[in-house]
Parts: structure tokens; sequence; C-alpha cells
């Protein structure tokens, strides 16, 4: 497995590509199967996220050709059979294709799904929007297997909680249902709207997408369609993050202020100076850094709150705070496993369920560490560049998940940073 070598305490200064919002690109690859009809997404990146879910389509017989961050897709010929758990396991939106396939075809078997170790984030509600849809669903032999005989049909659906993937799910599978969905509580997440734009390219009638009443109109017809997708607002607050906490400059090239407002918010209060620019959003580390970044308290919340995402990031932010911050995580239980690692380089941090108390320090020292998931690594990665002396990252496969080309990007602002490969 690939390691990252880091020497920290250098300030980045440069611009950043954005690549496309990994989160926004799974659920449209998934959404290709709705339609015999080709499907162009383009501003996909270049994830291992984003290959194992073309992966995952492809082993229904979905025709993909890819070529840099464009993908164009051939259902034509998808047939609902099996995929074996070996291929699903790496990511919870596996379950994605769950609903295309019921709607499409009136069945379909998909095995459980894996994913980042940061939850439970079960899968019951995901099949609760199916069975108020009219479908009958049962778990068999560690398989999810739908049928719906006669179809799906429109229906009232109130989320118990404002849910991403439930709501995803849910939009795809109203758009193949006779009649109108009305769809309540839904997820207002930047990538739930991305969707529903692909939906709309491909010839569905979606009303509400940003707010917490969605309703569709079953009565569609497909289409050949081309999607661009969204620039991933997570990817633009990590590289935020690295030039807040080495005081230093960066370009967000192409990033949204609009899908950041909470993240520059806190940013602010931190000490940062946030301004839009010609090609997207700049961001600026407190001029007195080293010790003038101030803490601030933050609880994670769906959209607009804060993104449960980008806490790991803040908190080794945190970390070098000159004062103590509060977390609270209210969206995933198991989101706090990158702590142990940042004590290891240093951090001063207290935890007690939910919540972790961060007392700041003046400094972190560089020292051997362990990514656990996905925002955990880039966490340390953050804490590596502002640390003393070298930091060795293990497991950063995890990294490659969601982030495209994170080394270059940062050595092209100034990191000392060399991936290491065994």
């Amino acid at each position: 497995m690939d390691q990252l070598r880091i020497t920290g305490g250098r300030r980045l200064d440069g611009a950043v590509p954005i690549s496309g919002a990994k989160n926004a690109g799974l659920p449209q690859i998934a959404a290709s199967l709705l339609s015999p009809y080709p499907l162009e997404l383009t501003n996909l990146p270049k994830v291992s996220d984003v290959d194992n879910m073309l992966r995952i389509i492809g082993q229904y017989q979905a025709q993909v050709t890819r070529e840099g961050q464009a993908v164009r897709i051939d259902p034509s010929a998808v047939e609902p059979g099996d995929v074996d758990y070996e291929t699903v396991r790496k990511m919870r939106a596996s379950i994605l294709v769950l609903a295309p396939l019921l709607g499409r075809f009136g069945h379909a078997k998909v095995s459980l799904p894996g994913g980042c170790a940061i939850g439970a984030r079960p899968v019951d509600m995901h099949l609760r929007v199916l069975t108020a849809l009219g479908a009958n669903v049962m778990i068999e032999g560690g398989y999810i297997v739908a049928t719906a005989k006669g179809g799906l049909s429109g229906a009232r659906i109130v989320l118990p909680g404002p849910s991403v993937g439930a709501t995803e799910t849910a939009l795809m599978a109203a758009c193949c249902a006779s009649g109108e969905t009305e769809i309540l509580n839904a997820a207002r997440e930047p990538e739930v709207c991305d969707l529903a734009a692909c939906l709309i390219a491909m010839g569905a009638s979606i009303e509400g997408a940003g707010t917490h009443r969605l309703l569709v109109d079953g009565q569609r017809t497909w289409r050949p369609a081309s999607h661009h997708g969204i620039p991933d607002r997570v990817e633009a607050g990590t590289y935020a993050a690295a030039a807040v906490i080495t005081g230093g400059r960066i370009e967000l090239v192409n990033a949204r202020m609009e899908h950041l407002a909470s993240v520059f918010q806190a940013l602010e209060a931190m000490g940062a100076t946030i301004w839009p620019g010609d090609r997207g959003v700049v961001v600026s580390g407190p001029a007195t850094h080293p010790g003038g970044l101030r803490p601030t308290d933050i609880t994670t919340e769906p959209y607009p709150g804060f993104p449960t995402d980008l806490q790991a990031q803040f908190m080794a932010m945190a970390a070098l705070a000159d004062g103590a911050s509060l977390f609270r995580e209210t969206i995933f239980e198991n989101r706090f496993m990158h702590v142990p690692e940042l004590t290891r380089l240093g951090a001063d941090i207290a935890l007690n369920g939910s919540v972790a108390m961060v007392r700041g320090r003046s400094r972190l020292k560089g020292a051997p560490v362990m990514a656990t998931d996905l925002r955990a690594s880039v966490c340390l990665v953050l804490a590596a560049l502002a640390a003393e002396g070298e930091t060795i990252i293990n497991r950063v496969y995890h990294l490659d998940r969601g982030y495209e080309q994170l080394d270059r990007k940062l050595a092209q602002c100034g990191a000392d940073i060399e991936r290491i490969s065994q």
C-alpha cells in the first residue's frame, strides 16, 4: 500500500483546480441505468469510488467509455443480474443502483453494500422508500431483493430525516412510478440538486430541488442526455483548510461560494480571509500564523449546516488554535476515528461520546500515522502540513477514494509531500 511522506512547516501558495463532486457523480452514474438511452457525464473526478461505480454498472452490462473526466454510458443492453459482494463492499453508494434497476425492469437484486467504517448508515430508509412506492422488498443471503410486478406507483413519501442517499433513491424510483410522487423532508444538498438536474436532462419532471419538498411526475419520456457535474465542495473546503492551517493563500479554481456558506463562515471565525475571484474563491490564512488561528465550535448538520465530511479537517486546524474548540458530530456516530492519530502528532483532544473538546497547542510534531477512512486521512495530511518534521501517513488508498491527485495539487502550492509506492 502507498504511503505519503510530508515534511511540514511550509506556507502554501498557489491555485488548485477543484475537481467534479464525487458525491454528485456516483448517483448520476447509477441513474444512467434508468433509461435505455446514452448518458454523457462530464466533470467526473478520477477517483477510485467513481471507478468502482462504473465497474458496478459494467457488471450489469452497461457499456462505459471514459476519456479524462468525461464518461459516456450506453445502458441499452443492461440486465438486472447479480453483482458480487467483492465489488460493492468498497462503498456505500452501491445501494443507489437498486432504484434504477427496480424502476426500469420491475425487479432487482443488489448486494448489501460496504463503505467507510464511520457508522451504521443503515439502508432501511432506502427500502422504506421503495416499499412506499409499491415494491416488495426482502433481504436474503446478504442481498436486497426487490420486486414491483405491476410497476411502481406514485405516493407521498415522508423521510424520517433528510438523508441524502434516501432522497436520491426516492428521486430515481419516483421517476419510474406512475403518477405523481411527493417527497417530504428531502435532503437539500447541492449533490441532490445536481442529480435532479441530471434526471431532468434525461427526461424526468422534477420540481422543488433545493427545498424539503420534491414533486416528481412519473409520466416521463427518456431521451439521450449529457450533464456537467458540480465542483466538489468538500474538496474545496479541504484545500481552503490547507491554506489556513499553513498560513498560506490558495485560489480554489471552480469552487462555488454558495455551496460553502457555513464552511467559509467557520473559517472566517478562525481568522481566515475569503473573497471571490475571477476563477472561483480565494482563501488566505491569518497573517500572524503561526499562533493566529482562533478557536471555534463546530456542530455538523444536514445542508445548509456544517458538513460532516469537513469535520475532521477543521479539527486539524483547531489543534493549532489559540484556545479550546468544541466539536459536536450529529450525523455519523463513529466520525472521530481520526482523533487517536491526531494525538500521535501532539493534538490535545478529549472525547465524550459525540462531542470532542480540542485544546489548541502551539505546535504539532511529525510522526507515523494510519488513515482509517477518507476524511480522517485528509485530516492527517492537513495536520502534517503544519507539523514540525516528517510525517508518514499509511493506508492512503482511503484518500484515493475521494481526492484526485491530492499530493500533486498540494505540491504545486509548495507542500513538501511525496507518495511512496510499496
